[in-house]
C-alpha cells in the first residue's frame, strides 16, 4: 500500500506543495496559485503557477511583452485564442505562447479548466498588457 507524502513543517526552499499555496484572484479573471516564483521560492529565472477558469468563463485578452509562456492543460476543456487563431484544448495539451502574442483562454467544460502557466522570465504584473475591457464572460 502506498502512503501519501504530507508536507513537513520545515520545508526546503527548493520544494513546495500545492496545498501550501493559497489561491488568489488574478487580474485576468482566473484563479491562480503561484507554485514556484522567485519572490517566494528558490527559483531564479522562471515561475510556475496553476490557473483555473470557471465553467463558461474566460480570461481577459492580454499579452506579455517579455515573457515566453507555456500552458499545460491539466483538467477540463476549453478554447485558447492565440492571436487570431482559436484552438480547442484538452488535458495533456501543451501550448507555447510567444512574447507579445495576444491570448486568452475560455473554459468550455462543465468542470473548471485547470492548467499550469510556466513563464520565463518569471511572471510580473508589470509584464502584462490587457488588450480588452474588463469583461471575462464570453
Amino acid at each position: 500500500m502506498s502512503r501519501r507524502r504530507t508536507p513537513a513543517v520545515d520545508r526546503s526552499p527548493y520544494l513546495n506543495h500545492r496545498s501550501a499555496v493559497e489561491p488568489i484572484d488574478a487580474p485576468d479573471g482566473s484563479t491562480v496559485r503561484e507554485l514556484l516564483h522567485p519572490t517566494h521560492h528558490a527559483i531564479e529565472r522562471m515561475s510556475i503557477a496553476e490557473a483555473e477558469v470557471a465553467p463558461g468563463q474566460r480570461t481577459r485578452l492580454h499579452r506579455h511583452p517579455l515573457a515566453e509562456e507555456v500552458y499545460h492543460i491539466l483538467d477540463g476543456a476549453g478554447v485558447l485564442q492565440l492571436g487570431e487563431e482559436r484552438i480547442a484544448v484538452v488535458p495533456g495539451d501543451i501550448i507555447r505562447i510567444a512574447p507579445q502574442q495576444a491570448h486568452r483562454i475560455e473554459a468550455k467544460s462543465e468542470t473548471p479548466l485547470r492548467f499550469l502557466c510556466i513563464c520565463q522570465p518569471a511572471y510580473r504584473d508589470e509584464d502584462t498588457e490587457f488588450l480588452d475591457a474588463d469583461d471575462t464572460s464570453p
